[in-house]
């Protein structure tokens, strides 16, 4: 493998050449002027050639060092430019965030909120990913993501923003004909609709408040991949599931659905903002973390008591 450039050295000559002195070269850098003297003799002896003509009192450039001079001052602005833009990056909330999110709750909560953040931040954009499926957010490129989960240990830093809560819902049609479940066991006789991406979607795990844990294995007519694709189905009567709250909430305030065996739970749940472990984000990411946690920390729905 060839030896890579000494672009520090390159760059004190550049500096140097411009000034056309040493002590002065030193001045501008913050240096000592024998650390510049030693950084262009450096640089002399890995290319093998002289670059100044030096005397007591002032010096010249050699062919080779008018050569490299033009080209380490190129190098050097742009050097310098590219520093100035990312240090501007990250300090002025500027380019572009990709965040993940849910595909229920992004419609119905993260699109909603996004045209007030870019009215606020007019010099960033945001790329919004919909999906249930979970997103490898640094194999995808993504700054960062909403998840609602019980979340496992992993490198991503994690804000928790509020827990949700599913219950067990179905429409008063099927209720009035199939009978209301009261305990996880009632749930064999009746028609259970599946999700495809709960932890165990063969296995529902219910809780009550003594502490007693049963398991049922759900049997129904329709699994969809997306929770909110069984609202339709549910409010039809085909069945039961356990939607989260920030979904059936409306179609229970109207009437479409109730509520049953409100003396068990699933395992809790809560949304999650998560990102990429690692040093300082960009403004731009910040910006939009900050926000999506003000935004989503607090009520969403006429009526709810987040944080109960």
């Amino acid at each position: 493998m060839s030896r890579l450039p000494d672009l520090e050295a390159i760059a004190i000559f550049a500096k140097v050449a411009e000034a056309q002195s040493f002590s002065g070269a030193a001045d501008v850098m913050g240096m000592s002027k024998a650390t510049v003297s030693k950084a262009v003799t450096r640089l002399e002896q890995q290319l093998k050639t002289t670059l100044l003509h030096r005397t007591s009192r002032r010096f010249s450039l050699t062919d080779a060092g008018r050569t490299l001079a033009a080209r380490a001052g190129l190098m050097l602005a742009e050097a310098e430019g590219a520093v100035s833009e990312a240090l501007d990056m990250s300090v002025t909330p500027r380019g572009l965030v990709r965040v993940a999110a849910p595909m229920s709750f992004g419609m119905a909560y993260v699109a909603p909120a996004l045209p007030e953040f870019l009215a606020t931040h007019p010099d960033v954009s945001v790329d919004l990913h919909l999906s249930d499926e979970v997103i490898d957010l640094v194999g995808g490129g993504f700054d960062c993501a909403l998840r609602i989960a019980t979340l496992p240990d992993s490198s991503l830093t994690a804000r928790r923003l509020r827990p949700v809560e599913r219950r067990l819902v179905a429409s008063p049609d099927y209720l009035a004909q199939r009978g209301r479940p009261t305990h996880p066991h009632d749930l064999e006789r009746h028609a259970c609709l599946g999700y495809a991406y709960m932890p165990t979607p063969d296995v529902w795990r219910f809780i009550n408040d003594a502490g007693e844990e049963v398991s049922v294995r759900p049997r129904g007519p329709l699994r969809a991949n997306n929770s909110d694709a069984l609202t339709a189905s549910l409010c039809a009567g085909l069945g039961v599931f356990p939607q989260p709250d920030f979904i059936y909430w409306k179609d229970v305030a109207d009437g479409h659905l109730e509520t049953v065996m409100s003396d068990w739970r699933l395992a809790p749940i809560a949304l999650h903002l998560v990102a990429p472990g690692g040093g300082p984000r960009p403004a731009r990411v910040t910006a939009l973390m900050d926000y999506l946690a003000r935004r989503f920390s607090g009520p969403l729905w006429p009526g709810d008591t987040v944080g109960r």
